[in-house]
């Protein structure tokens, strides 16, 4: 048990053990906060944002998605799919007595929001969006594609680190050497051999790469639409290839009040460790209660 928070597990409607980083917080009056991280990402992304929250006195809730970090991957790579993580987090609320939070969603973590605010809008106090929208820009998509999956495994952290910088160095032309170490930290695991490999199942890349390109999109602004009057903060990196900047607008139309915040030399995704964002999402918590 690390000393800033909790390993605790929940059961997915299906039987898998998943699990979830909880942060105490002292304030029981504090609406607590959900961190949601995007599609191969896992909870060790928020473990600098989270543990600040927790000193502002919220609880804060941060589950692995099945497949990734700490959780058990399915049998099944069908179930690697929106709606499941939804039922799968549902569950978990269920379990907590959770009614109500505030939610914090990176790329996936935002799609799930959404959905989850279409469906139970009562549930969600407000939310802070990282760079996901309702329509996701197909360059990015495209970029997704070209790493999702393709498994590979390196010797050292350094290695590692460089391998990420290879691959998403566009999206953060700023970082240094350390900062690439901590991504890999953060989206990589040292296995049983001794290597050091991506931490999440290849399999969650089936869904992905058999979805239908010619499909109809689900329409996802009557979700973005149910948290417009909520407090919110829409968070996008400038030189992002997933929320364009028409997007970005037409979002900002439909939640004039909503906070927004562009992170310069930044793509997909920010890491809400900036200043900037920080403050936006102090705001947010302070605005909740």
């Amino acid at each position: 048990m690390n000393s800033e928070f909790i390993e605790r597990s929940w059961q997915s409607p299906d039987g898998l053990e998943l699990y979830f980083r909880d942060y105490a917080g002292d304030d029981t009056g504090k609406v607590p906060v959900v961190c949601l991280h995007g599609l191969t990402r896992n909870s060790r992304d928020f473990d600098a944002l989270a543990p600040h929250i927790a000193t502002l006195g919220h609880r804060v809730i941060v589950p692995d998605m099945r497949g990734r970090g700490q959780s058990a991957y399915a049998e099944d790579s069908a179930s690697y799919a929106v709606p499941t993580y939804i039922a799968d987090v549902m569950a978990l609320f269920e379990q907590e007595r959770m009614k109500r939070f505030i939610s914090i969603g990176t790329s996936m973590g935002g799609l799930m929001t959404m959905l989850i605010a279409q469906f139970t809008p009562d549930r969600i106090a407000g939310a802070v969006i990282n760079d996901i929208g309702p329509v996701v820009d197909p360059q990015g998509i495209d970029k997704i594609k070209t790493y999702l999956g393709k498994g590979g495994s390196f010797p050292t952290w350094m290695h590692a680190a460089r391998s990420l910088e290879e691959v998403h160095g566009d999206s953060h032309p700023t970082f240094d050497t350390k900062d690439w170490i901590r991504m890999a930290k953060r989206s990589m695991t040292l296995c049983n051999n001794g290597r050091i490999a991506f931490d999440y199942d290849m399999k969650i890349a089936d869904p992905f790469n058999e979805a239908d390109e010619n499909a109809v999109p689900p329409d996802l602004w009557p979700g973005f639409e149910a948290l417009a009057g909520k407090p919110l903060v829409l968070v996008r990196g400038a030189l992002s290839t997933i929320l364009s900047e028409e997007t970005l607008a037409e979002m900002q139309r439909r939640a004039p009040g909503a906070d927004i915040v562009v992170v310069p030399n930044a793509g997909h995704a920010p890491t809400l460790d900036e200043p900037e964002v920080r403050s936006a999402i102090d705001a947010l918590l302070g605005k909740v209660g």
